[in-house]
């Protein structure tokens, strides 16, 4: 029997629960005139991200309590899972399409996101490899392309929805792992010429990345049309200023600003809150990430410190793309601001992964 300390991080269970308070905050800022307009209920959208909230607090304060080493043992299992789901959403009539991807199975009244438990199933997957097959790493053949290939396999399933954001997500987060777990550095670099080859056929290959590139370059040359999220995004945070509009005195969120409860929610963040409130909510974060870092480091065990690294790292990278996005520095992608955006996979999926790294914290001395 192992033995650790009860008491998990006490700081990132905080952090969780503010930037959980401000997210339920913001959507409801962001969502109650679209909520009006489209639904007759200005409480749409923050009915459901509560009910999905409550959701995953409660998972989380469940994972916290369940000893990270018991995943490894259904990490390949639930893995084989999602590559079900990821499949059966693929199939005509089953899969919601929304945004262009067919990324979604209904349930009920509420749908899901396979691929956002993919993200997670994969992270305990590498978890439980790379912890037994350390040793191995150092070879190409034997080491590094046996962990590549389920990541492929999960990015090749979400490629065809097609949902190129998430796949950025799902394939960075796990080549910060291998990479932590002790890959060679002339291997990266080989990965690396590859992927920024096979990045750009993607955008290549479908006409839609090529307007978005377009766009991102010289937004304000078709600012009612390829460039329009992005002009409205900016013209949201320009005018916050120092203090912002306050608190539900946005001006972009009556039509202006496309779903401005879900990828572009900084944007109102931005210009309800100013750079003030922007500032704040980005320490949060620098915070988290940081209780993630010191978690993963002193964590008892080589598996621990992978889920810790997995965890913290998918947060950080959809935390810097999202940021990215709505300042204008890379492409519109889709990806969600962690914990602030809305969308019941996205927000119970980060809930119970917060909860994994809690247990882990957990066992250290």
């Amino acid at each position: 029997m192992r033995k650790y300390r009860q008491s998990p991080d006490l700081m990132l269970l905080i952090l969780t629960f503010a930037l959980l308070t401000i997210g339920l905050m913001m959507v409801y800022s962001a969502s109650a005139v679209k909520a009006a307009n489209d639904f007759g209920d200005s409480l749409y959208f923050l009915k459901r991200q509560l009910f999905f909230a409550s959701i995953g607090a409660a998972l989380m304060f469940a994972v916290m309590h369940i000893d990270y080493h018991f995943w490894r043992a259904w990490a390949k299992i639930g893995l084989i899972g999602c590559y079900f789901l990821l499949v059966i959403v693929l199939i005509p009539g089953v899969g919601l399409v929304r945004g262009g991807a067919s990324s979604w199975l209904g349930v009920g009244a509420f749908s899901i996101q396979p691929s956002e438990f993919t993200k997670v199933a994969l992270i305990l997957f590498l978890a439980k490899y790379l912890s037994e097959h350390q040793s191995r790493l150092p070879s190409f053949r034997k080491g590094l392309v046996p962990a590549l290939m389920p990541v492929i396999l999960a990015f090749g399933l979400i490629m065809l929805q097609p949902d190129l954001g998430t796949g950025m997500v799902l394939v960075l987060t796990c080549v910060l792992m291998i990479f932590v777990a002790g890959a060679r550095i002339k291997h990266f670099v080989l990965m690396g010429l590859v992927g920024i080859l096979g990045f750009a056929g993607l955008i290549i290959s479908a006409p839609y990345r090529l307007k978005r590139l377009s766009a991102f370059f010289n937004p304000w040359q078709d600012p009612k049309n390829g460039g329009f999220q992005i002009t409205q995004s900016l013209l949201a945070i320009g005018p916050g200023g120092l203090l912002g509009f306050g608190l539900g005195q946005s001006r972009q969120k009556y039509q202006y600003l496309p779903e401005p409860q879900t990828d572009f929610i900084f944007s109102i963040v931005c210009e309800e809150l100013g750079f003030i409130g922007a500032t704040f909510v980005l320490l949060l974060f620098c915070l988290m990430l940081w209780r993630g870092i010191v978690i993963a480091i002193k964590a008892p065990d080589l598996f621990g410190t992978l889920l810790a690294v997995g965890i913290t790292g998918m947060i950080a990278i959809q935390i810097m793309i999202n940021i990215a996005v709505v300042t204008g520095l890379i492409p519109v992608t889709g990806i969600t601001l962690p914990f602030l955006s809305y969308g019941g996979s996205s927000l119970t999926l980060m809930l119970v992964s917060i909860g994994i790294l809690l247990n882990v914290s957990s066992h250290i001395n």
